[in-house]
């Protein structure tokens, strides 16, 4: 029974025999169902080995084998290699010996034997439209049975929870990004923590002074544990992060753990709004230049554009600080929680290149898209100009401008520092570089780890919009 009759039964059972079938026909998920499905695979193999032994398949093989065999096919196959052999051993002026000779013979013409006899096989069984039984077919036979699925539920479950996300497309789509994230922050955590493993910076004689003995710096090292190997400090750091318990830092003995949860909603807002009110102004901004290039409108915001994706942030806050804080005083120099005017300017200053970006980059892929040919069939039906540039042009080119948002979102958490440094914030890149100078290393890798969670995180949020806004990737995505 096929996966096409296991689809015909329709059902749970047979969406599962379906689903099976596709899963064993996809290399980057077959061994993971044979692996998950461990004690479910291994019982039907062992159905497969027995019901093979009947199938029409191996009973038309052993008939063509031996008919093979009769006309004497194997012989005449071997000394036709033997000859090739001989010439071509005689061309590269090799020296072998008779029974080397003998035994290269044999190998290869049981290959090309085999080889054949599955072809002829393959050609019979077509005729009689007839096919190989596999395990698949297999397990169909077996999942038929419904005291078979209530059997093998508890120790394949693990399996079937495989094949319901498969099932699904889009579900599918959502949890080979969330595993991919996954690796990704490991290998973050691993190369951090072997960054700071290998600095030539020293923990203990940096908190505890030159005029540490040898003695109090061991004994800082155990505390800490820092005299454990390479791959007991990694582990434990891995661990601690997974936990959400980091321990205590190197020096202040704070909470790590604490310390990261009360400074990074600050950096996160801070990113968040930025992140908003640029969007809210850059693509209308670049619509408009797109919409009309070339005019007095286009080349002002262009050029406005150029200069914010040219100005430094650590000088352009300095200059936000003299001028609004102290000439004019009207937005206070330093950060204050209580005080919302306080975050104008770091606001400002964060989300500046990040306005420019995508402004630049709305302009240019609205205006390509623009000049495409359906939007001058779009054109020619007699839609409206609105209607033709907010749900073709627009819906079209928000693909590169949704990368552009996610790279930069990365960029502003990532690069939150100086902007915190120059505004006095005490969010987690400040955090993160007032530690590294110690290397606090838990502290710096709670900092960057999470960090690296969340830009992920937004990550997977851009690749599920891209198949939102993008009917290719949706129907890619149901034939893969």
């Amino acid at each position: 029974m096929g996966g096409t009759e296991a689809a015909r039964r329709g059902g749970l059972i047979g969406s599962i025999s379906t689903t099976y079938h596709k899963i064993l026909l996809n290399p980057s998920y077959k061994y993971l169902l044979l692996l998950l499905g461990a004690p479910v695979n291994l019982v039907v193999f062992l159905f497969y080995l027995v019901q093979r032994r009947k199938d029409d398949s191996t009973a038309a093989e052993n008939r063509i084998r031996s008919a093979m065999l009769a006309s004497g096919y194997l012989e005449a196959l071997q000394g036709e290699i033997a000859q090739q052999q001989k010439r071509k051993h005689e061309f590269f002026n090799q020296k072998i010996s008779e029974q080397q000779l003998q035994q290269e013979v044999e190998r290869i013409a049981q290959a090309r034997f085999k080889e054949e006899l599955r072809d002829r096989t393959t050609k019979e069984l077509l005729l009689n439209n007839k096919k190989r039984l596999t395990m698949a077919d297999t397990f169909d036979r077996l999942i038929a049975n419904p005291l078979f699925f209530i059997i093998s539920l508890i120790p394949g479950l693990l399996m079937y929870i495989l094949i319901f996300l498969y099932r699904s497309p889009y579900l599918k789509y959502i949890v080979e990004r969330l595993a991919m994230t996954i690796l990704v922050i490991f290998g973050v955590a691993v190369l951090v923590f072997t960054i700071l493993y290998l600095s030539p910076f020293n923990p203990a004689a940096n908190i505890l002074g030159e005029t540490a003995t040898p003695e109090q710096i061991a004994a800082f090292n155990k505390m800490h544990g820092l005299d454990q190997g390479y791959l007991t400090q990694l582990w434990n750091n891995i661990k601690g992060i997974a936990y959400f318990d980091l321990g205590k830092s190197f020096s202040g003995n704070e909470d790590i753990t604490n310390s990261i949860a009360r400074k990074f909603p600050i950096t996160l807002t801070l990113t968040v709004i930025s992140l908003i009110i640029a969007i809210a102004i850059a693509l209308p901004i670049g619509i408009i230049s797109a919409t009309r290039p070339n005019s007095f409108f286009d080349y002002t915001f262009m050029f406005v554009a150029l200069i914010g994706l040219s100005i430094p942030n650590f000088w352009q806050g300095l200059i936000l600080i003299l001028n609004f804080s102290i000439k004019l005083q009207w937005l206070p120099a330093t950060f204050n929680p209580e005080n919302w005017l306080s975050i104008v300017m770091p606001v400002i200053v964060l989300g500046t290149g990040l306005t420019a970006s995508v402004a630049r980059m709305t302009r240019s892929s609205t205006l390509e898209v623009i000049h495409e040919d359906y939007m001058i069939t779009a054109r020619a039906k007699g839609l409206g100009k609105q209607t033709i540039l907010m749900k073709h042009a627009v819906r079209n080119a928000i693909i590169p401008i949704i990368t552009v948002i996610g790279l930069q979102f990365g960029g502003m958490m990532g690069g939150s520092a100086v902007t915190e440094k120059v505004f006095n914030i005490s969010g987690i890149g400040s955090y993160i570089v007032d530690k590294q100078f110690i290397p606090d290393i838990p502290a710096i890798m709670g900092g960057v780890v999470y960090t690296a969670i969340t830009i992920s995180l937004v990550n997977v949020i851009i690749d599920i919009l891209y198949a939102f806004f993008d009917p290719r990737i949706r129907s890619k995505m149901k034939q893969y």
